[in-house]
């Protein structure tokens, strides 16, 4: 992830006390009573202590917790399906908390869309229906978001479902409906709650995946909120953990297994198969830097002087690695495919125990390539190694 990126979100000092009258209570909790004194000795309950934190534009920005810790709380915020005790809750720097009514509906159309544990799908309505509601409740006509959520549906894999009802679907496929939904909108920011807690293991790690491949070409901003640390893991560029509606720790997923806050991540992170949980977007360095060559007469002419090898790309895609080394011995005649290393490319969806096998049959660094062939990225063995090394 690109930590230059702005930020598009920002809350400030956001507290959530639920219960007759948490303004009279908030005091006492600023002051710093548990969770449990307040409840014993007020009858309200503290959902949220004093978050503090940025989601920087086009993330996956993930939060977690174990059920009460209060991610589901928090992303309610976000479009303010629930109103704050206190803090502020700033979209592109306009605290949305200031919103008219009016503007509120608005800014909830257009700028976030979410997408549910449970699909919340209208089962009356045909597929292509629901993909369009979004539209259509914006008052746009039928024959005009058709192409749009036709486009969508085959994006996430069910063209040609358009005429079917949610119910002759399996959940997997409903919750592609749910995700082409949202991203029918537009809307910038996609707010997950649990999106993929109620499919099996196998369609869950599908969409996950699928997820991260659309994100590549997408670049929305995403709030992803799990229970599931494997998940975090997986799909995160930053993770927020919770406990007891407290910010524990903010850090990438190799920030969270490698440097834990306290015990409590600590407990999470040390029951994780980090080969089975981190994918390589995870540990990859972002890079583009790429040897555009058809011959060897290319290669020598275009080769990058300050790097050992480089990666060989032409019309058709990625090709190979070259070595600074071999460079010097090939003439002008040598036929450039067959000098080339073979080295695997990789995708940033794949999971690491898919690639250490390919890391350690080559001495050089994979290349992580996109959907469309384009590079990204380098998947570094010594990064590798790192983290996956134990504590």
């Amino acid at each position: 992830m690109d930590n230059n990126r702005e930020n598009l979100i920002e809350i400030e000092g956001l507290y959530q006390i639920f219960g007759e009258q948490p303004d009279d209570v908030l005091p006492k909790v600023k002051a710093g009573a548990s969770k449990e004194d307040v409840l014993a000795e007020t009858g309200h309950t503290v959902g949220l202590r004093d978050i503090n934190l940025t989601v920087k534009r086009g993330e996956i920005f993930v939060i977690m917790g174990l059920s009460g810790s209060g991610k589901s709380t928090l992303i309610r915020h976000f479009n303010r399906l629930i109103d704050p005790t206190a803090g502020k809750i700033k979209v592109e720097g306009e605290n949305i908390m200031e919103l008219s009514p009016k503007d509120l509906i608005t800014f909830r159309r257009h700028k976030m869309a979410m997408v549910f544990q449970h699909f919340g799908l209208m089962p009356h309505r045909s597929v292509l229906d629901n993909v369009g509601y979004g539209l259509s409740i914006k008052g746009e006509k039928k024959t005009d978001w058709t192409p749009k959520a036709t486009q969508w549906l085959d994006t996430v894999g069910l063209s040609g479902y358009e005429e079917q009802y949610p119910s002759q679907l399996s959940g997997g496929q409903q919750q592609r409906v749910g995700l082409a939904r949202a991203l029918c909108t537009d809307a910038e920011i996609l707010l997950m709650d649990e999106a993929f807690s109620a499919l099996d293991p196998l369609i869950r790690s599908e969409m996950q995946e699928q997820l991260i491949e659309l994100q590549e070409n997408l670049h929305k901003t995403i709030i992803f909120i799990t229970h599931d640390l494997d998940e975090a893991l997986r799909l995160g560029d930053r993770i927020a953990v919770l406990k007891d509606g407290k910010l524990v720790q903010i850090g990438t997923p190799v920030d969270i297994m490698l440097h834990p806050a306290d015990d409590y991540v600590k407990a999470f992170a040390s029951d994780v198969n980090r080969a089975r949980a981190l994918s390589v977007q995870t540990v990859m360095t972002a890079n583009t830097e790429k040897l555009e060559a058809n011959s060897v007469a290319e290669a020598k002419a275009n080769f990058p002087q300050d790097k050992e090898y480089a990666f060989v790309f032409n019309s058709e895609g990625y090709q190979g690695v070259l070595s600074k080394q071999q460079i010097a011995t090939l003439n002008d005649e040598n036929s450039l495919k067959e000098v080339l290393h073979p080295v695997p490319s990789v995708r940033k969806a794949n999971l690491l125990q898919k690639v250490i096998p390919l890391s350690l049959n080559t001495r050089f660094d994979l290349p992580v390539v996109n959907k469309a062939g384009e590079l990204t990225g380098r998947l570094e063995a010594r990064k590798l190694a790192d983290v996956l090394s134990p504590d």
